[in-house]
């Protein structure tokens, strides 16, 4: 596993992250949500044992189910392996005591004393004003100093002026985008991603694979130009080596809940060095986005943020 370095506190981070949005279900189980808690724990704890070391989730996440799960898959030891990512609901904030509220509700359910990576979820400009509003600056102070709340950062859908306006609003420790060969000019993009790097904040990255569609056997028309590579690799091998070509990049987070899957993913993170890429495979990437665009009706990764559906 090779590692990078968060630059505002020396961690050396798994350039690749678990993602916990996307966790395997129990098969036949009614409803959604209904985590398969032994493959899943099985899963991170494979994952773990092969250098991942961070690992990201949310009070949505599996409706619910998700942090209470993660407090049992990382016991046995497995806390105090990894960096532990969650976030901040800001929608079920009303004043500056809900905050305290949620953060401490959250370490109960992840049975922990402190959160390594704590991030204000999914704003925009309009959010981060609000939640500003609301006290979050004494609400942070207060809690790294009594060691709740370790590192600041927010996860962020909206346009690059947004981002670079939050970004300079605060002194955050790191921030999430959504960043792949798809997206280099959608969201925070790759001006965002400089842009962030440049003010020394880790930069993680969500929706490396854009939701799967990136991973998934391609159609016909993107796998003939794949094959016209001298070196063979994966759908999903090139989309997380064309992110981790950027040196901006900390951590790549991927929602894996495929045994094969982790091991592909692994495996490929032992070669995800910065600048690795030569220029005909970035210029073989560029022809499979072109080609994809051609093909796509929607933008979707499936994240569902934007329901209901702008393109119905």
């Amino acid at each position: 596993m090779l590692y990078r370095k968060m630059t505002k506190n020396g961690d050396d981070l798994s350039i690749l992250g678990y993602g916990c949005m996307r966790l395997p279900q129990k098969s036949g189980s009614p409803g959604v949500g209904k985590i398969d808690e032994k493959r899943a724990t099985e899963q991170i704890r494979m994952a773990i044992d092969n250098g991942v070391n961070y690992i990201d989730t949310a009070v949505p996440y599996h409706m619910g189910a998700c942090e209470p799960f993660l407090s049992k898959a990382l016991s046995d030891g497995y806390r105090d392996r990894i960096k532990l990512a969650t976030k901040m609901p800001h929608w079920d904030i009303e004043i500056q005591e809900d905050m305290d509220k949620l953060l401490n509700a959250q370490l109960g359910r992840l049975k922990t004393d402190h959160i390594d990576y704590y991030l204000i979820h999914g704003i925009n400009d309009k959010i981060w004003h609000n939640i500003e509003a609301k006290g979050l600056t004494d609400f942070v102070k207060n809690a790294k100093t009594d060691g709740r709340i370790i590192n600041i950062g927010f996860s962020f859908h909206g346009n690059n002026d947004a981002f670079t306006t939050i970004v300079d609003a605060y002194d955050w420790d790191f921030c999430q985008i959504q960043y792949n060969f798809l997206d280099e000019q959608n969201q925070a993009g790759k001006k965002g991603l400089k842009y962030a790097a440049s003010k020394e904040l880790g930069v993680i990255i969500m929706e490396p694979l854009r939701g799967g569609l990136l991973g998934k056997a391609p159609p016909a028309g993107v796998f003939e130009i794949w094959d016209e590579a001298d070196e063979k690799r994966t759908p999903s091998e090139w989309a997380l080596r064309w992110v981790w070509n950027h040196p901006e990049v900390t951590v790549v987070l991927s929602g894996m809940n495929e045994e094969d899957h982790i091991k592909e993913n692994i495996n490929t993170a032992n070669a995800g060095y910065a600048d690795s890429l030569s220029e005909a495979d970035l210029a073989l990437i560029q022809k499979v986005e072109e080609k994809y665009r051609s093909l796509m009706k929607a933008g979707c990764t499936g994240c569902h943020y934007c329901m209901p559906c702008p393109n119905g």
